[in-house]
C-alpha cells in the first residue's frame, strides 16, 4: 500500500452523496492540484478497498 501523505481543497459538504461523484471529485480537484495519477490512483484504490464508510473517510483524510 502506498501512502499519500497530501491534502486537496475540497470541501464534501455540499456534495452529492454518491460514491462514484464523490471519487470523481476528488479526481477532479487533485488534478487541478497537480497530483500525478498514481497518486490519485493510490488514494482512490484505498478508498474502495472497504464500504462507504471507509470510502468518506479515506477521501476526506485527503482534503483540507
Amino acid at each position: 500500500m502506498t501512502v499519500i501523505n497530501k491534502k486537496i481543497d475540497l470541501e464534501l459538504v455540499g456534495l452529492d452523496g454518491n460514491a462514484f461523484s464523490i471519487m470523481a471529485e476528488f479526481k477532479h480537484q487533485a488534478k487541478k492540484e497537480n497530483w500525478s495519477e498514481e497518486e490519485i490512483t493510490a488514494v482512490l484504490k484505498e478508498a474502495q478497498s472497504g464500504d462507504y464508510d471507509n470510502l468518506l473517510f479515506t477521501i476526506q483524510s485527503h482534503c483540507n
